[in-house]
């Protein structure tokens, strides 16, 4: 998957209005939409999308986009 198609998916995963502001430089803390319930969208996005369990701990050692898209690539 490349970026670009990631941050298309996590726009809608976390139910992002302005997706095409996004790159992967985007600080998605910082996002309107973001919340604590956004961290459970996010951790059942990747389960769903990669097969890959995370966690809060993950999450939380993420600050950008292209750090999420690192943490489901690697």
């Amino acid at each position: 998957m490349e970026l670009k198609e990631f941050i298309a998916k996590f726009a809608e995963a976390i139910e992002v209005e302005n997706q095409e502001a996004l790159t992967g430089d985007t600080e998605f803390r910082q996002l309107d939409e973001w919340s604590s319930l956004s961290t459970m969208l996010l951790i059942a996005f990747f389960d769903e999308e990669f097969e890959k369990e995370i966690g809060g701990t993950d999450i939380r050692k993420c600050s950008t986009i292209a750090d999420l898209y690192k943490l489901a690539t690697d």
